[in-house]
């Protein structure tokens, strides 16, 4: 399945899979890996879009800020340094303009309420993280491989404030499943299981039950111990189908 255009303004551009917008409003989920595109089509960083496409549901897709079509990953996250260093709010301005793309998905009635999905790969799913935390039509939050705490990388250090724990009393109120190697030196797996634990904590403390937080720790593969199985991808992307409850379109 090819990824559908969807622009909504002139400064936000959407990519998609699943049934036209025509047919009306449907769950939604939105993935951020690398670009638009590429999140959707390049495999293997496309491998939980693909799964879910076969279901009732859409996946849309925003570029990742520097990382657009094509352009290697490493590169857009040192365009994030340089951008960063200087005093622009770059995560901030693009955490806006997927805010406003929500808010018009949902005034034009094309994605459901309460039935939204975030999910991400590496970097992806730290923002997919801080868009779940701040918008309370959003109940799930998948991450794989996630990046959890941005000062953890080289020449990010003097930038906490995009830390992931920062949020956590906003996002412990979601439903949260994250996969992570046993030794991924690249985002560390301790900070994962950190935050995972203050998550459940936090949770816990507002409900005294035992929340619906999960980390997956699996043998590490790829460079840094920092890749994501196809298996993996496609155990997540069930996850978020079943919680949603779209049924098989094939």
């Amino acid at each position: 399945m090819k990824p559908q255009q969807l622009n909504l303004t002139s400064d936000i551009q959407l990519e998609y899979l699943g049934p036209s917008i025509n047919l009306g409003p449907l769950p939604a989920v939105f993935y951020f890996a690398l670009s638009a595109t590429d999140s959707l089509s390049l495999d293997p960083f496309d491998q939980p879009a693909v799964y879910l496409s076969q279901f009732s549901l859409r996946i849309f897709s925003i570029t990742l800020p520097y990382h657009e079509e094509g352009k290697p990953a490493t590169k857009g996250l040192t365009e994030w340094v340089a951008a960063m260093q200087k005093g622009e709010d770059l995560l901030g301005t693009y955490l806006k303009k997927i805010q406003n793309a929500i808010t018009f998905l949902l005034s034009k009635e094309l994605i459901l309420p309460n039935k939204i999905a975030t999910m991400g790969l590496s970097r992806g799913a730290l923002i997919a993280a801080h868009v779940a935390a701040n918008n309370a039509e959003i109940s799930y939050w998948l991450g794989f491989a996630p990046l959890t705490k941005l000062s953890y990388l080289p020449g990010f250090s003097d930038l906490i404030s995009w830390d992931l724990m920062h949020i956590v009393d906003l996002l412990s109120d979601k439903k949260i499943r994250c996969y992570i190697g046993n030794r991924d030196i690249r985002v560390g797996t301790r900070n994962c299981f950190d935050l995972i634990e203050a998550l459940t904590e936090a949770a816990y403390q507002k409900r005294s039950l035992s929340p619906p937080i999960e980390l997956r720790i699996l043998p590490s593969i790829g460079y840094h111990g920092h890749g994501t199985a196809k298996e993996t991808f496609h155990h997540g992307a069930k996850w978020i189908a079943k919680e949603l409850k779209v049924f098989n379109v094939l």
